[in-house]
């Protein structure tokens, strides 16, 4: 078995929270040395930064000044993190990394994708996952979730309206034409449990390749 950077992706409201927290379960109870870590996070400055980033009240916050603080956080968050779990042998499973700001920042915010891109490969260099598992769901539909959820954390970008959240799934289609090759994309109509065996079979034979 080898090392992989494994991550989850999705507009809110996918269902990715409650996946990703089964997928560890079901990668517990298979035997797999992991860690799960998330995004913005992942590191006690790196958590720090989320706050910040997703507190409401910092509505008045510059789209740059967004892109930048987490593209930060991210930095802190694979050094400190991610690269030594792979180095370790670890597996990582990570709720959101890269293509959380491209979608979000790049689209959602419209600085652009190919500038925010450019922004967080400078923070990452070479760590890229191995492997992205997208949860596709319609914007309106996820936001219906999360409004019927009334135990879920709502942070400051579960408030923008529907036209932020459409952008951002769209953001999300144009990342996968561009890393094909990365993503594995399952529909978000499907239930947590489900959508977390058949991610947890594929994790299964990458790490046996």
């Amino acid at each position: 078995m080898k090392a992989i950077f494994i991550t989850l992706e999705g507009p809110d409201g996918s269902g990715k929270t409650s996946t990703i927290n089964l997928l560890q379960e079901k990668m517990m109870q298979a035997g797999l040395d992991f860690i799960k870590t998330r995004e913005p996070g992942g590191s006690p400055i790196s958590e720090k930064v989320r706050e910040v980033v997703l507190g409401i009240g910092n509505e008045i916050m510059d789209p740059k000044t967004e892109a930048l603080l987490i593209a930060g956080a991210r930095r802190q968050h694979v050094v400190e993190t991610i690269r030594p779990a792979l180095l370790n042998g670890q597996i990582v499973l990570c709720d959101r990394f890269i293509d959380s700001s491209l979608a979000y920042q790049g689209a959602g915010r419209e600085i652009g994708i190919e500038a925010v891109l450019d922004i967080n490969l400078f923070a990452v260099e070479e760590t890229i996952p191995d492997v992205t598992y997208y949860l596709d769901v319609p914007a309106a539909v996820g936001l219906e979730r999360i409004a019927a959820n009334q135990k879920r954390e709502v942070n400051r970008l579960d408030k923008e309206n529907i036209t932020f959240h459409q952008k951002v799934v769209q953001g999300y289609k144009q990342i996968i034409k561009m890393f094909p090759e990365r993503f594995v994309c399952i529909q978000a109509t499907r239930s947590p449990n489900e959508i977390a065996d058949i991610i947890l079979e594929d994790i299964l034979k990458r790490i046996k390749d």
